[in-house]
């Protein structure tokens, strides 16, 4: 474990000078932040996304830790770029009140990069890697060390009207094709998916491009590549935002507004995350009884796709006071029995391949094997400190869809994300 002093030592020069900018605007908000414990037990501030039931996870964890430290659930902001933006400044201001970190997966290379999380090594890195699928590993991971504990995963699946398809398409085109003869029918047949110019549409995008064999980065994630396969995702995405089987609303469209849509029987198919299941069954019991799932159709009949997981990573700051104790903590709210847990109340995949085999997880996740197969040949997007800059100029770059011409959009994508790459992402 990396002892802080030493970490702001390796800091670059450059992001130690911006870091103390932005601490400028954050030291009275951060006065009441510190784990100062007043001769009681340690506090392990756990700043984490909202979590409806994740209060009982740290409750039981506190009662194993007994007495020896107390973890105070700070509950982050709603939306993934405020809780990125608060957790930077303070980062950046070195704030000792900030013990164990919810990183969105996007964002652990970044944050190794500026030295504000420990490496995990020794038993507690030997611990998290133990069963732990291949691909929430790859996201945990900077420079081929571990940097954090994937506490759990997610990946879109596709949602299809049973009553109108009978079997799901293997291919994007087929899934087209089918909606369009629906539409000829009159019948309900929109693809619905997430279009807007955000995140949504990024993962869109990396989906299709990993399942046409594609590269955006080279394997390190120093060079933009954009090569054939990725030019041929770009042609089958715009090939979908114009074959008039999208919604009208597609290009603003983001998660929740396209579960509501297909929950008021629009579409034929959705592209979503698995937490439209549990609300389908409570806004629409009678429709939920039609709908199947399954893996989100390929680029090509013959090559299963790649999809894109989602998840939270549990990172310890180099500017903890506690950190083993920090460690010790982690390893306590992502085990297997807490990833279940949190699995059935809070509709959050593990991270743990043990924990699908789990008798209650049938109930909860009937579509448990769907998931756990998209999730044992993952597509994770491009992994580099740079990835908030990348996203925002592909999520320009590709909005609208239906305005992409495939090589030109390549070459240009090719060019913003060689620029991105060198601005490190290290503050919004």
């Amino acid at each position: 474990m990396s002892d802080p002093d030493e970490a702001r030592r390796r800091r670059r020069p450059r992001v130690r000078a911006v870091a103390v900018a932005a601490a400028l605007t954050l030291v009275a908000p951060m006065a009441a932040c510190g784990s100062g414990d007043a001769g009681g037990p340690p506090t392990i501030n756990l700043y984490y996304p909202p979590e409806q039931n994740l209060q009982k996870v740290v409750d039981d964890c506190n009662a194993q830790a007994q007495g020896r430290y107390e973890i105070a659930y700070r509950v982050l902001p709603r939306q993934a770029d405020d809780q990125r933006v608060q957790m930077v400044r303070r980062l950046a201001a070195e704030d000792t009140g900030m013990d164990l970190l919810g990183l969105d997966v996007t964002w652990t290379q970044e944050f190794a990069s500026a030295d504000w999380i420990r490496e995990w090594t020794g038993q507690d890195k030997a611990e998290v890697e133990q069963g732990t699928l291949t691909g929430p590993l790859d996201t945990a991971r900077y420079e081929g060390k571990l940097y954090a504990a994937p506490k759990n995963t997610n990946v879109q699946l596709l949602w299809y009207r049973k009553d109108l398809v009978p079997q799901p398409p293997k291919t994007w085109d087929q899934m087209i094709t089918a909606a369009q003869q629906l539409k000829d029918q009159g019948k309900p047949y929109q693809v619905l998916t997430m279009g807007a110019q955000y995140e949504g549409l990024v993962v869109l995008y990396n989906t299709l491009a990993e399942s046409a064999g594609g590269k955006i980065l080279n394997d390190d994630g120093t060079q933009a590549v954009m090569d054939d396969g990725t030019v041929r995702a770009l042609d089958q995405l715009r090939r979908f935002a114009t074959s008039g089987v999208t919604s009208p609303s597609f290009t603003n469209a983001t998660e929740d507004p396209v579960r509501l849509e297909f929950q008021s029987g629009a579409g034929a198919f959705q592209v979503n995350w698995p937490f439209v299941y549990p609300a389908l069954q409570e806004a629409n019991p009678e429709l939920a009884k039609q709908v199947g799932w399954a893996r989100i159709p390929g680029v090509d009949e013959n090559t299963p796709s790649k999809v894109t997981i989602g998840g939270v990573n549990l990172a310890v700051s180099s500017y903890s006071r506690h950190p083993d104790l920090a460690f010790e903590a982690a390893r306590c709210v992502r085990d297997a029995e807490h990833q279940k847990f949190s699995a059935i109340n809070d509709g959050v995949p593990p991270t743990i391949e043990a924990v699908y085999d789990e008798p209650e997880m049938t109930e909860a996740y009937p579509m448990k094997d769907t998931i756990l197969e998209e999730l044992k040949e993952p597509a994770t997007r491009p992994l580099t400190p740079a990835y908030q800059s990348i996203s925002t100029v592909m999520s320009a770059i590709l909005s609208p869809p239906s305005a992409i011409r495939p090589q030109e959009t390549a070459d240009e994508l090719r060019s913003a994300i060689a620029d991105a790459l060198q601005s490190k992402g290290v503050l919004p």
